[in-house]
């Protein structure tokens, strides 16, 4: 089973079917194409800001081996341990991009492949549509009761902590 995220424009209504038209499915885990291709992933699921960070790591990884005139069994153990360690934050640095530009994530679900995931999570975003406002036969718009606070002479969360001399 692979976990995967669901991330929804913030301004998205709740349990709207709207909001699925921009929605982004996220799999958790080690991304082969971010482990094989670094920062060209990163360009090509544009994710820019996370790109040039990456390719920043790399520049500055192959000037320390330089500077260090490390052999090039080294320089490639190197490469690879800083490879390793993109294809494993890949995922969570595209969570975070996605939560930046407003969409964050909304639902979490496991699936052993991304169509029963899409399933699952669409179905869960519907499901938590308000109920519609019915109007009386008599034609006036009737409002749901809301529940008032009672009045506490505390203010804070901790009214019986006062001091009582």
């Amino acid at each position: 089973m692979k976990a995967y995220t669901l991330h929804v424009p913030a301004s998205a209504p709740i349990g709207e079917p709207e909001g699925l038209e921009r929605a982004v499915l996220v799999r958790d885990g080690f991304s082969w194409g971010a482990f094989l291709f670094t920062f060209l992933w990163f360009f090509a699921h544009r994710l820019w800001l996370a790109g040039f960070g990456v390719l920043a790591l790399v520049v500055a990884v192959q000037a320390a081996l330089q500077l260090l005139r490390l052999p090039p069994g080294a320089a490639l153990v190197a490469f690879g341990l800083v490879s390793l360690l993109i294809g494993l934050e890949a995922s969570s640095l595209r969570r975070w991009t996605l939560a930046r530009r407003g969409a964050p994530a909304v639902d979490a679900v496991l699936a052993k492949d991304r169509e029963e995931a899409e399933v699952k999570a669409f179905r869960r975003w519907l499901a938590r549509r308000p109920p519609r406002l019915r109007a009386p036969a008599s034609g006036a718009l009737v409002l749901p009761a809301v529940a008032r606070p009672e009045a506490s002479p505390a203010i804070g969360l901790f009214p019986d902590a006062e001091r009582r001399w």
